[in-house]
């Protein structure tokens, strides 16, 4: 038997470690972005291995947006390119292969679970280059198909026209979800609340600031994204904007405030925060591609010289997303492999870019990678 004996300053040593020790495994216990489905039929599942492993059953293709949800053990529920939703088995669901988003919208999907039901989830859509069909919510039952789902509404409009943008936090609360996006002709930002009562779809939050999403079509283009803490919104504005935009966030009210600008970047698209929020990171490729830029911005300075951190060999690079893992994931267009920053933490070069990241097993990447909703860390 062995017996360890601690001094009081090991002791003491201990204690302050251990929350430092414990917190990871707490934050995994909610597996909520353990499974990916997105591009050519592609997918990778994350667990405490290391590196994610590839998925191979998934049956959608999707140039960008898509979305994933799971229980909180990880376990796959369905997963959309906002026109159809998939089951677990794979199959489309019977009520859900009319959906008025796009696969060839930037964020064409976002599920958000009904705060007040374990078996409802509201999934949003919305419509490419602003086009009309606008932002758009549909409910997923999970208790219908024997389990397997179903929508029993589809398409219910909240607001037209819409840029490519949707992303959402939880509320400061605690429990409800706020769902963001951006009219298109406008420098508005309009904010929902999902709570256990539903979408309150008749008072939006309205939020004016920041530059104009409007001019050709092509301009809606870009992501939204949230920081871990859910107190900051960053926003890629493609061409002829050609820009990144970061903002404050209020969870108690959804307001946007306070933009803060970094440009020109031509084709700006993908945005993401680092985990401790101090980094934003934007991908742009160039007009007309082949020029592809992964820069980082350092927040926490007004000053700060943008960093060019990243270069693809790929002629294309889209969405960042930041994974379980707390790495970022670069989508490469056309592409058996991710790009990854694998400290992204960390200043400059020091937050190393690798090009073939984490191979996809024989599937293809294309823009996108799947939207979740952030659950800021502090809680």
């Amino acid at each position: 038997m062995l017996t360890i004996h601690f001094s009081r300053c090991r002791r003491a040593l201990f204690l302050l470690l251990l929350p430092a020790l414990v917190l990871p495994f707490i934050a995994r216990a909610q597996r909520l972005t353990d499974r990916w489905y997105f591009g050519q039929q592609a997918g990778l599942r994350f667990d405490s291995t290391g590196m994610p492993q590839p998925l191979r059953d998934g049956r959608m293709t999707t140039f960008e947006g898509c979305a994933t949800a799971t229980t909180r053990k990880g376990e796959l529920l369905f997963y959309t390119n906002g026109e159809t939703v998939w089951n677990r088995q794979h199959q489309p669901m019977p009520n859900g292969t009319r959906l008025m988003g796009s696969g060839s919208s930037t964020q064409s999907a976002l599920i958000v679970p009904d705060p007040g039901s374990g078996n409802l989830f509201y999934l949003f859509t919305v419509a490419p280059q602003g086009t009309p069909q606008g932002l758009r919510y549909s409910l997923v039952d999970m208790t219908r198909q024997d389990g397997l789902g179903d929508l029993p509404r589809v398409n219910a409009l909240l607001i037209q026209p819409v840029a490519e943008k949707l992303a959402a936090v939880r509320h400061a609360n605690g429990r409800d979800t706020w769902v963001l996006a951006h009219r298109w002709n406008s420098n508005a930002f309009v904010t929902y609340l999902v709570t256990a009562d539903g979408i309150d779809s008749r008072k939006p939050i309205m939020s004016n600031v920041g530059s104009m999403n409007a001019g050709p079509g092509r301009n809606a283009i870009g992501a939204l994204k949230f920081s871990a803490d859910g107190k900051r919104v960053a926003a890629a504005l493609w061409r002829e904007t050609n820009k990144f935009e970061v903002y404050d966030f209020d969870r108690a009210t959804g307001k946007v405030s306070n933009p803060r600008s970094f440009g020109p970047y031509p084709e700006a698209y993908g945005v993401e925060f680092s985990p401790n929020g101090r980094f934003l990171y934007g991908t742009c490729n160039g007009t007309g591609g082949g020029e592809t830029q992964i820069w980082q911005f350092d927040l926490s300075r007004k000053t700060a010289k943008p960093l060019l951190v990243g270069q693809s060999k790929n002629r294309k690079i889209g969405a960042i997303q930041r994974g379980p893992d707390n790495r970022l994931y670069v989508a490469r267009e056309d592409n058996p492999a991710l790009g990854i920053i694998q400290f992204p933490d960390s200043l400059g070069k020091a937050s190393r870019y690798l090009d073939e990241g984490v191979k996809l097993g024989g599937r293809r990447s294309k823009l996108g990678l799947p939207a979740f909703v952030v659950f800021p860390s502090n809680e």
